[in-house]
């Protein structure tokens, strides 16, 4: 059965719509509520969401939907995305939802979903609860409709999780942080956990206005993070996107540091503590060449998966790692959380820049990527990659690196774009064939 709904990380598109409307969302609710109506207790779902505008009619129309086929509802207002997912578990809910684009602009928005166990849904769970969207759903008698509550003391519970996964014996007094929120879901936790473990904090994108998020901040837009590094001359910088399940980080010099050397730090430190299960970590395919011949050197191996970090979570847990993530940030420690945390990894980042003692610029940049290339090339339709012509010219592409580097192009999960990713030894050779492959896609789009 193809997708008509879910992607790579659950459902997402421009608000108002299809499939991001008022109206699926409650589908949503009615679906998911009914797929998890398991068993005689009383149900429940926790919902949390970002700050973008859009929420509000979001969360009230899957309020509606799942409280109309009988499942309670626990409402956690602007959360991260991991909060949500440790919520889920440690109050023992059948289900929770998270309302986020993520990284996205405020225009778009989205529905993550995550099982009991706080893991997001397995793909036979999507597609069971697709296959009841479009189905008339068996609405609860009048007297067992849902309830919906809020519940205040969400985020404290969320930063004592958060500040449990930081060394019991480290602190970080005389540290200065600057650290921007993405002005999303994190922009009052990551502060307080930062301050209360000593920190002497800077802050950015912490004044959401339902329509600023991600704009010109947060992972996915760094400037404003570098200038404020350098300008107040800072130890680090950490960087959060809308969700907060994501972290790129900047050092004392300004410069951006990426997932891949910050799953190669936390890591390598793990190794040396004797705390890295697996013989290694997990990546995606889009993790640089650098990455895997640095853990090679230290006799460690890189799991590789497809694009999402669902899918290194489910090898991770297949596998018996610990730790993984993505290039762009998602960065999962399953001793401390279910889902990519982007202030749990700040943490364990900090944690080494204190105990080590080195400066960041030092500490971060642990070995030197291979020239690599992205480039998105936006489509409204059709499918480019079946075109002829660009068949051919993936395949000249491949025919040049000859074994010496990795070509990825792949369709997006979340927006309609083509992604075109090479690496290799040679910088000019990558981008030629970065241009020609996007050109190609271009016009057969």
């Amino acid at each position: 059965m193809a997708r008509k709904y879910f992607g790579t990380d659950g459902i997402r598109g421009r608000t108002n719509e299809s499939p991001m409307t008022a109206e699926i969302a409650m589908k949503v609710g009615q679906a998911a509520g009914a797929h998890f109506l398991r068993g005689d207790h009383r149900h429940r779902v926790v919902i949390g969401k970002d700050t973008r505008l859009s929420g509000y009619m979001m969360e009230s129309a899957l309020v509606a939907g799942f409280t109309s086929v009988g499942m309670d509802v626990v409402l956690m207002g602007p959360m991260p995305t991991p909060a949500v997912a440790m919520l889920t578990r440690s109050m023992r809910a059948d289900l929770g939802v998270m309302i986020s684009a993520s990284h996205n602009m405020f225009a778009d928005n989205g529905i993550k979903l995550f099982g009991p166990d706080g893991y997001k849904l397995s793909d036979n769970d999507e597609m069971a609860i697709e296959a009841r969207l479009d189905k008339p759903v068996k609405l609860a008698p009048a007297a067992d409709i849902g309830r919906a509550r809020r519940v205040e003391d969400a985020r404290g519970r969320y930063v004592h999780a958060v500040k449990s996964s930081f060394p019991e014996h480290l602190r970080l007094d005389g540290l200065r942080v600057v650290v921007d929120c993405a002005n999303g879901a994190a922009y009052e936790v990551a502060p307080s956990a930062l301050w209360e473990l000593g920190a002497d904090i800077i802050t950015i994108g912490v004044n959401p206005n339902g329509i600023n998020i991600n704009d010109k901040c947060g992972s996915t837009d760094t400037k404003a993070l570098q200038d404020k590094v350098r300008e107040t001359r800072a130890d680090i910088g950490i960087a959060l996107d809308g969700d907060a399940d994501r972290l790129i980080v900047v050092d004392d010099n300004g410069k951006v540091v990426d997932g891949d050397q910050l799953m190669a730090l936390v890591a390598h430190g793990a190794h040396q503590r004797g705390e890295l299960k697996g013989g290694g970590i997990v990546a995606t395919v889009m993790s640089n060449l650098g990455l895997e011949r640095f853990l090679a050197d230290k006799g460690l191996g890189l799991h590789r998966t497809q694009v999402g970090d669902r899918y290194v979570v489910e090898a991770m847990r297949a596998e018996g790692y610990n730790i993984g993530g993505e290039q762009s940030g998602h960065i999962v420690m399953s001793d401390h959380a279910t889902t990519g945390d982007g202030l749990v990894a700040a943490l364990q980042v900090l944690a080494q820049l204190v105990e080590k003692g080195r400066p960041a610029h030092e500490l971060l940049h642990l070995f030197d990527p291979l020239p690599q290339l992205l480039k998105n090339v936006r489509f409204t339709g059709g499918e480019p990659l079946k075109d002829d012509k660009v068949i051919a010219a993936i395949a000249d592409a491949e025919q040049k690196l000859d074994g010496t580097g990795r070509l990825v192009i792949r369709k997006s999960g979340t927006e309609p774009l083509i992604r075109v990713m090479a690496e290799g030894e040679d910088r000019k050779l990558v981008e030629s064939m970065v241009d020609q492959i996007c050109e190609a896609v271009r016009k057969a789009a």
